[in-house]
């Protein structure tokens, strides 16, 4: 693959996703704008999209991607970041962990977040939303109602559009508004 990579010279082998992310040993974060920038005046330009946290990129661009591929990695995602969430607290037993991360990860819980942040969401975030709802799955839910599993459906989808497309700031923005709006329902009820 050839082309210009953060730094103006090629890309890494591997292609653009080949560097590791902020948080893991030896890399500079991606998110962040270059060092000392900011005291020379420089404005910083749009941000290039953030690596992938493992070096496999998907088989296509995230807008091309099946909504139901979308939601797989979202899942995923959504569950990292649940339980980094619930690691911040004091009560760090297993059993507490486990209960504390059920309510976020239900079809309940994620059909309400969506339902919160929908007001927020850009047209393009709204179409990847609007897709991962009418997705069908060929699944019947256990323990949710249809709708707020399509609901559900639609926010993983959401996050792993987001994650695919590298606008981790934009994903970790989501969610920590999520929730916050989402426990402070909680606290109301």
């Amino acid at each position: 693959m050839t082309g210009p990579g953060a730094n103006g010279g090629p890309l890494p082998e591997g292609g653009p996703h080949a560097e590791q992310p902020a948080g893991l040993p030896g890399r500079a974060s991606q998110d962040a704008a270059p060092a000392g920038s900011a005291q020379a005046g420089v404005t910083p330009g749009p941000a290039a999209p953030a690596a992938l946290w493992f070096p496999e990129p998907p088989s296509k661009p995230a807008r091309l991607l099946p909504p139901l591929a979308l939601a797989y990695i979202g899942d995923a995602v959504f569950e990292v970041a649940v339980r980094q969430h619930v690691m911040a607290r004091q009560n760090l037993r297993p059993h507490h962990l486990h209960r504390a991360s059920t309510k976020y990860v239900s079809a309940k819980a994620q059909a309400t977040l969506l339902a919160m942040l929908e007001p927020q969401l850009t047209e393009e975030e709204r179409d990847v939303v609007r897709q991962g709802r009418n997705a069908k799955s060929g699944t019947i839910p256990k323990n949710a109602n249809v709708l707020d599993y399509r609901h559900a459906t639609a926010f993983e989808s959401l996050i792993g559009f987001l994650y695919y497309s590298g606008a981790h700031d934009r994903l970790r923005s989501l969610i920590a508004q999520g929730f916050e709006q989402y426990e402070y329902q909680l606290e109301q009820n």
